[in-house]
């Protein structure tokens, strides 16, 4: 479990984030979500330690400040939305950066598979001996996902993973097929928290959700307690109907003017 109670952050008399209180059980995705300048991608970062923060973080019920960096490195991962864009390596050994934590000079056999079954989650091994700097923006993407889920791959219990806005450059089909990823890693036991922007893809994917903004914690629940018409409407600043996803069963956010949404309210099966 990941544990934050009471988590501060200020910088220059400004509060970035103010009294946030969360947990992450195993086996659980956790999706954050709010407008820009809510604080969710400063609160990856205190995640990270990357930021300066008062209040507790408790992993596996012991304060992430004691953990040794050497421990974190292979039960805790970061996509950052920033990945470095010019590394004049071929793909799989960017992925490989992943294995690091696990060998001092040479990848062992369970590294390079590691390695592959990794570029297979993200469908990238028809890529894996192409230099990273001739890759589309998408294609970059998907690999530094490949090189977390590298990273994470051993038999330690509880693994974190963290993912800054993961789904962007990517179309439909690769976003579907990466939030299906994370759910097959915190299916065994593992923990994983995503910044998004796509709210109907939070309700389909995620098992809590919490809400931003300015800082402070609006909601923080399931899907279904977080994700409705009143407080949307009032977080974004913007008309929007929650209605059930015909598919999903789960809420599905129609934005838009009230005549806009009555007219698919009509056409709703």
């Amino acid at each position: 479990m990941l544990s934050v109670n009471q988590l501060n952050i200020h910088i220059k008399n400004r509060k970035l984030l103010q009294d946030i209180s969360f947990n992450i059980n195993a086996g659980e995705l956790f999706v954050i979500i709010g407008p820009n300048g809510a604080g969710k991608s400063t609160l990856l970062k205190a995640l990270t330690e990357e930021i300066n923060y008062s209040g507790e973080i408790n992993f596996q019920q012991q304060s992430i400040k004691q953990w040794t960096t050497a421990r974190l490195a292979k039960t805790r991962a970061k996509f950052s939305q920033h990945h470095q864009q010019d590394i004049p390596l071929p793909v799989n050994e960017v992925v490989m950066m992943g294995r690091y934590p696990y060998f001092a000079n040479r990848p062992g056999i369970t590294d390079l598979k590691v390695v592959s079954e990794s570029l297979k989650l993200t469908e990238m091994s028809h890529f894996k001996d192409r230099s990273y700097n001739q890759l589309s923006g998408g294609e970059k993407q998907r690999v530094h996902l490949s090189r977390i889920f590298a990273q994470l791959n051993n038999e330690f219990q509880e693994k974190l993973m963290l993912l800054d806005e993961p789904l962007n450059n990517l179309d439909i089909y690769y976003q579907h097929k990466v939030l299906k990823a994370v759910k097959v890693f915190v299916k065994k036991g593992n923990m994983a928290a995503i910044v998004m922007h796509d709210l109907n893809l939070a309700a389909q994917f995620a098992d809590r959700i919490l809400l931003l903004k300015d800082g402070k914690m609006i909601k923080y629940g399931h899907p279904q307690e977080v994700l409705t018409s009143q407080t949307i409407c009032h977080v974004y600043d913007f008309p929007c109907k929650v209605m059930s996803h015909p598919l999903a069963q789960t809420p599905m956010i129609v934005f838009g003017e009230e005549k806009s949404a009555s007219i698919i309210q009509n056409i709703q099966p």
